[in-house]
């Protein structure tokens, strides 16, 4: 059962009591960031790295790192082939270095290639201060996941991108994420399951991520071995190195 897989220790249980049903897309935005920790724990961790490996079809466990740095910066970097990628997003400029990819030089990213990025950079994620960001929530009520209940939250990024969040009935995180977005105006959806949340300087953060196409059956797989918070990153490591603009 996919309920397995997310790891709450018995604390969280305690400060979540019995879990009644939530009523409103509100409660269950406040539940969920209770569940992580509390607003005020999210928002004091102003940086983080997130050490681990990523499975992407005939590449498996791939070292990778994701580091990110208030406000709206984020860096990944990871190994494939014997040589280094970078995909990289400074607030303003997103950027990629892929060498096996035939991209031996940091180039910045055009318009539909920015996005995924740009979700990263809010590391919060969408239901933190959602409000404040434009976002729209509604509560659509229970599905199935993987034969188990779940509250289905709909989100609505400003942008107009829809995010449904499938949160678990009991712990309120979430256990599936769908994203619809449009990429040179085709619609694209993806979905992802999410697992073993432990606790990090406060705030509980997922450690496992499988993802792909929805309705595909190829799949990437993210596992952090270790995610340390309020940690030290220079400027450097989010923006594009000086060199001729392609």
């Amino acid at each position: 059962m996919l309920r397995n897989t997310v790891l709450i220790n018995a604390a969280l249980a305690l400060v979540l009591g019995c879990a009644a049903s939530a009523q409103t897309a509100e409660e269950l935005v406040a539940r969920n960031l209770a569940a992580r920790g509390g607003s005020e724990r999210i928002l004091a961790v102003r940086s983080a790295r997130m050490v681990g490996t990523i499975t992407m079809g005939p590449v498996r466990d791939t070292p990778m790192t994701l580091e990110w740095r208030r406000p709206s910066h984020v860096r990944l970097e990871f190994k494939a082939q014997g040589l280094t990628g970078i995909q990289a997003y400074d607030g303003s400029t997103a950027w990629a270095l892929l060498p096996f990819h035939g991209m031996t030089a940091p180039e910045v990213l055009p318009d539909e290639q920015r996005q995924p990025l740009i979700d990263m950079a809010d590391f919060d994620g969408p239901l933190v201060n959602y409000k404040e960001k434009g976002n729209k929530v509604e509560l659509v009520g229970k599905e199935p996941v993987e034969g188990t209940d779940a509250w289905k939250l709909r989100v609505t990024l400003a942008n107009g991108d829809v995010h449904n969040y499938f949160m678990d009935t009991d712990y309120f995180v979430p256990i599936k994420v769908e994203q619809k977005r449009v990429v040179r105006g085709a619609e694209r959806e993806t979905e992802t399951s999410i697992g073993d949340y432990k606790e990090v300087a406060g705030v509980y953060f997922p450690h496992s991520f499988e993802s792909g196409q929805k309705g595909s059956a190829n799949r990437s797989k993210v596992v952090y071995d270790r995610i340390e918070a309020n940690v030290p990153l220079d400027d450097s490591l989010f923006h594009r190195p000086a060199g001729p603009a392609k």
